[in-house]
């Protein structure tokens, strides 16, 4: 198979790594700068596909011997990593700070925590999760199945920058745990955060090149993808995910594509005003709105629409901006700042078409790139704002007249990856939720699901396929491997094997008809029972 080709593009609004052929050449580096006060961090190399084949290979050759180890082996000497995150977590957390410009809360709380909860969640139920699961078989009971779980290889993780700790390595931990091997290639904007983890993991004496990091633009996330991986986890946008599920496909490895989202809340005429204004404050502008599953779009119901605006208003003046390195915010920096220009159009072709601006919609001057949390009233969806998606902080507000018309524009949407509701009815909440195209309806809370991690996360439409987090997750990461074996000692031919015959297609006919006809003896006897 040849190359493939990416078209060259920066990384974009929904903050994938930047799946293209620009960048330095290989043998050049990456320069990390921190965005909220512009200071270099540090440089990384861009390396070459020789460098990024001879990193799998050695991931192979690690896996080969973890993964014959059995599972509850392999989450006891997990726990090792476990504890050693928990002991650096201030070391982490100042590196996605610094990095990424997100506040420390944040830091700790969407990342770092996500991450030990992983471990040790998974770790306690992984030895069940991946046990041989026996089948029952409605038909041939004179034979026995059963599904085991088995390592698939090498899997390759193509990550973002909005999330540089958290997203990669559940993937990593997923992985590891179901016996593989895994190797990173994480966002060109933010590539020091997955490499102070692999430095942490290095010290834990797991084997070293069981996890791997390549580091550099569009050609390294090619060559990981051409190097003969078992599996990818791509997160990042729409046009990116079609390229490298297309590069998936022509090569028949099994992936999983996280994309973009543009979630929808609806808030009901019986919401919990203060609530649902906290909700939209919180799920809209935590790490200044760079998350696929920000609150992009609010559609409330006329009869709370202007109390909701302005309490979100009041709430979102009081937000403190600033570098959370310095000090402590509410809101921090833009991490890649082609999103400032993206959040201006957003806002201009919005207020062009009837749209009021309700508060912020100016980048900050000075050092550092921030924008000021913005709110947009009377929005449509002939505006940008409300179809496509931002990862920015940006919440546009529409007055609906009625719960099916919020519904239907929720529904209006080419992107299905997370939606809110709100009301104090949670039945009605909840059959409401039912009716909304997105991989997960959140009832009354933000943002909550994704560190949920016992639950399944993932989207539909051009959101994506496949799931991250959540038991199934857990075993799809393996290979699932069918087992079926004879119960009794069998006779020597099967009466269904050669010779055929005008006498044995007789009783075969016989017995089909006792088995599946209305008036035979199994039918009816399974009608009595």
């Amino acid at each position: 198979m040849g190359a493939v080709a990416f078209e060259q593009r920066e990384p974009n609004e929904q903050g994938a790594v930047g799946q293209g052929n620009g960048g330095p050449a290989a043998g050049g580096t990456i320069r990390s700068y921190a965005p909220g006060s512009g200071e270099l961090l540090g440089e990384v190399p861009v390396m070459s596909p020789s460098e990024v084949l001879a990193v799998v290979e050695r991931a192979r050759k690690a896996q080969a011997a973890w993964g014959v180890l059995p599972v509850a082996e392999r989450c006891e000497r997990l726990l090792r990593l476990r504890d050693a995150i928990v002991d650096h977590a201030e070391d982490i957390v100042e590196t996605i700070t610094r990095e990424c410009g997100k506040p420390r809360h944040e830091a700790l709380t969407h990342e770092v925590t996500l991450i030990a909860d992983f471990l040790t969640h998974y770790c306690r139920h992984a030895p069940q999760l991946l046990a041989p699961r026996p089948l029952d078989l409605h038909l041939l009971k004179h034979r026995k199945s059963y599904v085991h779980y088995a390592p698939r290889g090498v899997i390759g993780i193509i990550s973002p920058w909005n999330y540089p700790f958290s997203i990669p390595m559940g993937d990593v931990v997923a992985a590891l745990i179901t016996g593989s091997a895994a190797v990173v290639k994480p966002s060109e904007v933010t590539p020091l955060t997955i490499l102070k983890a692999k430095a942490i993991y290095n010290g834990t004496g797991l084997p070293e090149d069981l996890f791997g990091v390549v580091t550099g633009y569009g050609p390294t996330g090619q060559a990981l993808i051409e190097s003969g991986v078992h599996k990818v986890v791509f997160t990042g946008g729409v046009e990116t995910g079609r390229r490298v599920a297309a590069a998936c496909g022509a090569r028949l490895v099994p992936c999983v594509m996280e994309l973009g989202g543009k979630a929808p809340l609806i808030a009901c005429a019986d919401a919990d005003l203060e609530r649902t204004a906290h909700a939209i404050v919180y799920g809209g502008f935590s790490n200044a709105g760079q998350a696929c599953i920000s609150v992009e779009r609010v559609y409330a119901h006329k009869d709370i629409y202007a109390k909701l605006l302005h309490r979100v208003k009041e709430l979102t003046a009081s937000l403190r901006i600033g570098d959370p390195s310095k000090d402590y915010v509410d809101v921090g920096a833009i991490i890649f700042p082609k999103q400032i220009e993206i959040a201006e159009r957003h806002i201009e072709d919005a207020l062009q078409k009837g749209a009021e601006l309700v508060l912020g919609g100016q980048k900050r001057p000075g050092p550092g790139q921030f924008f000021e949390p913005t709110i947009l009233a009377n929005c449509t969806h002939e505006m940008t704002v409300m179809t496509q998606e931002i990862f920015g902080p940006i919440v546009p507000f529409a007055r609906v007249s009625s719960e099916e018309e919020a519904l239907s524009l929720a529904n209006a949407s080419h992107l299905g990856l997370n939606a809110y509701v709100f009301t104090k009815d949670r039945d009605r909440g909840c059959a409401l939720a039912e009716r909304i195209e997105a991989g997960s309806v959140v009832v009354n809370d933000v943002l909550i699901n994704y560190g949920a991690i016992d639950t399944p996360f993932g989207g539909i439409k051009q959101s994506g396929f496949g799931r991250v987090h959540g038991d199934d997750a857990l075993r799809d990461m393996a290979e699932a491997r069918h087992v079926n074996y004879d119960r009794f000692s069998p006779p020597e031919r099967d009466p269904l094997w050669f010779p055929y015959s005008a006498k044995s297609l007789g009783w075969l006919m016989r017995g089909f008809r006792l088995l599946f006809s209305g008036k035979g003896v199994v039918q009816r006897i399974g009608q009595i029972f």
